[in-house]
């Protein structure tokens, strides 16, 4: 009987499986099918042999990775970036969902949305070349316009590595902060009307419902959002720390993160043993950070847990 109802059940919703089919065969191809390819990390790799021709040495392209001083450089940098975007975009993504959630006019309400969410949509290459009309030493507008205001000395930016920790977060910020408070907005917006005219009618303020009724009500998906973002933290955007630093070697001791150090010990080392045993570390790295994180919020609130 069950049978019967699991093929009827296949039989009337096929229109839909037949719709996921093209995204879950993209799934299969472009996520799990590269996962036989792990195998080269514990291997010394040769073109001439191939993958499954090459010398098995086991942990050796680990051991590699992290002798190297490098090592600490880099998995500071990624754990360090990543941390303060994830705490920046959570921040300011919900305190402008919820000020945009106070604007009534539609069309102005709109228009703001419109305007945060551009930034996200811009290609990181074209946002490398807007940060270095700033920070160009012979023509950025800082140099040459904004610091001689205020009587100091133009910086050579893309020599200075002190000064990119803040850069790039400035850059992460306006870039990705729209696409999280469209999110956020949208979880505002769905909170039962009911509460704020309760709240309104106790005499309660702006900050006592800020604190006591949308935060709590967005708290599930603020919980999702920073797990999945945990997820990958020990993945960067490779274009932001290789296209906008404009790939500086003075500046790598601040920018040079595990997906930069990976791509330069595959293009200029010719490496894939190393850099396939970085990628796997960043993968399994990623997983317990995941899975451990949602054990924390599934024992303090299992509502807001991910699984």
């Amino acid at each position: 009987m069950g049978i019967k109802k699991y093929r009827k059940s296949i039989f009337r919703y096929y229109p839909l499986f037949l719709m996921a089919l093209p995204g879950l065969a993209y799934f299969f191809v472009n996520n799990y099918l590269p996962m036989a390819g792990l195998i080269v990390a514990f291997k010394n790799y040769n073109f001439r042999l191939g993958i499954w021709g090459s010398h098995f040495i086991g942990f050796e392209n680990f051991r590699f990775l992290f002798r190297t001083r490098d090592a600490f450089i880099i998995t500071r940098n990624t754990l360090l970036y990543n941390a303060g975007f994830i705490v920046l975009n959570t921040f300011f993504s919900t305190a402008i969902a919820i000020i945009l959630n106070e604007i009534r006019f539609k069309f102005a309400s709109r228009l703001y949305q419109t305007i945060i969410l551009l930034p996200y949509l811009i290609s990181m290459i074209i946002v490398s070349y807007l940060t270095f009309s700033l920070l160009s030493t012979d023509q950025g507008f800082i140099d040459k316009t904004i610091l001689p205001m205020i009587g100091k000395t133009p910086v050579s930016w893309y020599v200075e590595a002190n000064y990119w920790p803040v850069i790039l977060n400035i850059v992460s910020l306006w870039k990705s902060f729209g696409f999280y408070t469209v999110i956020y907005l949208s979880a505002v917006v769905g909170i039962d009307r009911t509460y704020y005219e309760a709240a309104e009618l106790d005499g309660a303020n702006k900050i006592q419902v800020i604190l006591k009724i949308t935060i709590p009500h967005i708290t599930p998906v603020i919980s999702v959002m920073v797990l999945l973002a945990v997820g990958r933290i020990f993945y960067s955007d490779f274009g932001l720390f290789y296209r906008v630093p404009m790939n500086s070697g003075p500046l790598f001791n601040a920018t040079n993160v595990i997906d930069t150090y990976v791509y330069r010990g595959l293009i200029l080392l010719g490496d894939i043993g190393m850099t396939a045993a970085a990628g796997l570390y960043q993968a399994i790295v990623g997983f317990i950070l995941v899975f451990v994180t949602n054990v924390i919020v599934r024992r303090v609130n299992p509502e807001n847990a991910l699984f």
